[in-house]
């Protein structure tokens, strides 16, 4: 018995045979009087822990009690926002169009700030007599839109006969296009240098926090919002360019990013600037990004998904007190962790719960030897899956609310044809007012021309239909091309009274400001046609 019982004990672990020993003795002292064991804490709820089950202390003092699976935790989540995302009460009244929708999020008074700003640059360094309106700013954008949807290898290739892109052709000449983009500037140039000192994101500081503005009053997100961080690529000169090797670009400007989970909206946005003096000592950045882009959605019960960089439970104890709950991974390194959770040897498909008075943490085991921690304060308890992976509700939940921000990001850079569509349609509405004023000024330019070239000189037809490029004595009096013979159509001409009464009804076009000649007053007189008056094929 004595070597079985000692085969036993190595077999044993230390908890277990603790376990063992006390249920094989009573606790009493050489006496033989009940000894009362104490377990001293500082504050009630680590009492209550120790109360009800196994508790474990890490090493910042976080006690943790070990929970069963099923079973309800000692803390109450926060009561949840209930209201799906959707467009505020004002965005809806105004919103009547595509290009109502980008003015919310891109206002007039932006437009009007980049396009003093870029007047103001080209001024100063290239001629005096620069200009570009609004509107002309808008059809700049409705390029930039259209070139996202039709990419092509090169700049140039979009106004090429091969490969361009024809309404980015009509809209605006390429070195038009090119020297707006050189004399593009979000900011007074004569201010920049000093507002830099403080600012180090001067240069476009002022339209970003309008943007910013903008987001959070047109759009109320849902219940659950995601934070993370997006890489914007570029390679351009500024003290704050990053450089990650994981991402697609490597080089780029980051972003800390809160988007709504349903819609993917862009709820609230910060520039990573590097360090902040404004950030208390002692504070984590990973925290005061997360309060920072959660403070106008605090106080409702919603739910905010981050990743192992943001999560931890000091942040979680931050968020419970704004009545704000938290979904993430942790870090099995931070020291509020408990250590008998970083065994290596877990078991495939177990999974081990452990609670605070202020959250729950879900320690998984999706694969021998590899674990994921899940920390959550809106869980009240947590369960398993009835299949073979056994996974819990807490590791469902995080992989349903992550992807806010990584989508978001995945339709910036690639189009479904749905939104290439209302992108399509967008870039015209903006490239609407552009237009008709370009078309305006080259109508009135022409009509200060005469219909028929000078005695002795012709042009060569624009019309070209039927023709190869003759010569042609004079213009459609429609849209002012040079038209050929067999590219010219001469009407029969109405006078009004004719063309008006209710038996005649008016059916040819007529030419004014010109002796008209009525073919149903006086068929013999034809003396009175103004011949020289005609339209082209494709204006008749």
């Amino acid at each position: 018995r004595s070597m079985q019982r000692q085969r036993v004990q190595r077999r044993l672990t230390t908890e277990p045979a603790l376990a063992t020993v006390l249920a094989d003795t009573s606790p009493c002292d050489s006496d033989g009087e009940e000894i009362e064991l104490h377990l001293y804490s500082d504050s009630s709820e680590t009492r209550a822990l120790v109360e009800h089950g196994r508790t474990e202390v890490a090493k910042d003092g976080t006690v943790w009690r070990e929970e069963q699976l099923a079973k309800p935790l000692l803390f109450t989540p926060v009561e949840p926002y209930t209201a799906d995302g959707a467009p505020t009460a004002n965005t809806r009244r105004i919103v009547t169009s595509r290009l109502q929708s980008f003015l919310c999020f891109i206002s007039l008074e932006m437009l009007h700030v980049i396009q003093q700003c870029t007047v103001q640059h080209a001024r100063h360094t290239e001629q005096q007599d620069w200009f570009m309106d609004v509107p002309e700013l808008m059809a700049f954008i409705a390029i930039l839109i259209w070139k996202g949807v039709c990419r092509v290898p090169a700049l140039s290739d979009n106004w090429s006969a091969e490969m361009g892109y024809p309404r980015i052709i009509s809209t605006m000449s390429r070195n038009r296009f090119q020297s707006i983009m050189q004399h593009l500037r979000f900011d007074d140039m004569f201010t920049c240098g000093e507002r830099g000192e403080t600012d180090q994101f001067a240069p476009i500081s002022t339209v970003w926090e309008h943007f910013v503005k903008n987001c959070i009053s047109a759009f109320t997100p849902g219940r659950h919002i995601t934070v993370d961080e997006q890489l914007f690529p570029t390679k351009a000169r500024c003290r704050f360019l990053q450089y990650i090797a994981t991402k697609p670009d490597k080089f780029g400007i980051k972003f800390w990013v809160a988007c709504d989970l349903k819609s993917k909206s862009i709820c609230n946005a910060i520039p990573y600037l590097g360090k902040d003096p404004s950030r208390p000592n002692g504070e984590r950045l990973s925290e005061s990004v997360v309060m920072k882009l959660m403070e106008p959605f605090m106080d409702q019960g919603r739910t905010v998904t981050t990743d192992n960089f943001f999560t931890s439970l000091s942040l979680a104890q931050r968020l419970r007190s704004r009545r704000t709950s938290i979904l993430g991974t942790v870090n099995k390194i931070r020291r509020e962790i408990s250590p008998s959770t970083r065994q290596s040897d877990q078991i495939a498909f177990t999974t081990q719960v452990f609670s605070t008075p202020e959250a729950t943490l879900t320690v998984y085991a999706p694969k021998p030897k590899k674990t994921v921690y899940i920390l959550s304060s809106m869980h009240s308890q947590v369960e398993t899956e009835d299949t073979n992976k056994r996974k819990p509700n807490t590791v469902t939940q995080y992989n349903k609310t992550k992807c806010g921000v990584d989508v978001m990001d995945q339709m910036v850079r690639k189009y479904t044809e749905r939104r290439a569509q209302f992108l399509v349609e967008l870039a015209k509405e903006l490239a609407k007012s552009h237009i008709n004023a370009k078309e305006s000024r080259k109508e009135n330019k022409l009509r200060q021309q005469p219909l028929t070239p000078s005695p002795g000189k012709r042009g060569k037809c624009q019309v070209l239909h039927g023709c190869a490029g003759n010569s042609a004595p004079g213009r459609c009096v429609h849209c002012y091309k040079y038209t050929c013979g067999k590219c010219k159509k001469v009407p029969a001409l109405e006078c009004l009274p004719c063309s008006d009464s209710p038996d005649r009804p008016r059916k040819r076009k007529q030419v004014c400001g010109f002796p008209i000649f009525c073919i149903l007053h006086d068929k013999n007189n034809k003396t009175d046609i103004p011949k020289h008056q005609y339209f082209c094929l494709f204006c008749f």
